[in-house]
């Protein structure tokens, strides 16, 4: 059943988060053990069970920009290494984007993701091809941009994003990493799949799932 992207499906979006990411711990782990420190899944694993503990603590936050703003703090306080920094970057500009809406239509949504990914390449300094998270947000942005552009539903948008941010993750097994730590390995970094890439597209098929969207 498709949902109204409004405060309940945020708050179902990082409860799904949570779950899908604490599911594919030990796979974000094994990737930044080949290319990074080991601790990608670890750190956030830890974060959005900090999220959730909050908001099971909590009076739920009144719109969709107020959850994600409460995502953003949390995991800039709890989370280690670059995801914190980069993540709470991304929730926080995305639920600048987003303003006091009670509900995000096709075009804020595809706003929020862009908003995003802006956000993390402030912070991170990284293009597409340096094998980070970028390669799975820009791609993510661009086909929720095409989508709402041609008239596409809010939930509609959200699987446009998530399935482009999937290809995206794949698509960086091949590339030799320009950031980070993966960029100290050289030629090394390549046959790998980029673990922010792959937690990008975990985040963004949760908001699709959570909206009844249906993800490829």
């Amino acid at each position: 059943m498709v949902q109204p992207l409004d405060t309940a499906w945020a708050v179902r979006w990082i409860r799904e988060t949570a779950r899908v990411v604490a599911e594919n711990r030990a796979l974000l782990i094994d990737l930044d053990r080949v290319i990074g420190d080991a601790d990608h899944g670890e750190n956030l694993d830890r974060g959005f069970s900090a999220v959730v503990a909050k908001l099971d603590a909590g009076d739920a936050p009144g719109t969709p920009a107020a959850v994600l703003k409460q995502v953003a703090m949390t995991l800039m306080s709890t989370v280690g290494g670059a995801a914190g920094p980069l993540y709470g970057t991304a929730f926080l500009r995305a639920a600048t984007s987003l303003g006091d809406a009670g509900e995000v239509d096709a075009a804020a949504a595809a706003a929020m993701i862009r908003a995003a990914r802006d956000g993390i390449v402030a912070r991170g300094k990284a293009e597409v091809g340096d094998k980070t998270m970028v390669d799975a947000w820009t791609p993510a942005t661009e086909s929720a941009e095409t989508a709402a552009s041609a008239g596409a539903t809010p939930p509609e948008v959200l699987a446009a994003a998530a399935n482009a941010a999937h290809a995206g993750a794949v698509a960086t097994e091949p590339l030799i990493a320009r950031k980070g730590r993966a960029s100290y390995l050289g030629e090394r970094s390549a046959g790998h799949q980029d673990p922010g890439a792959v937690s990008t597209a975990l985040i963004l098929q949760a908001a699709s799932e959570a909206a009844g969207g249906e993800v490829a």
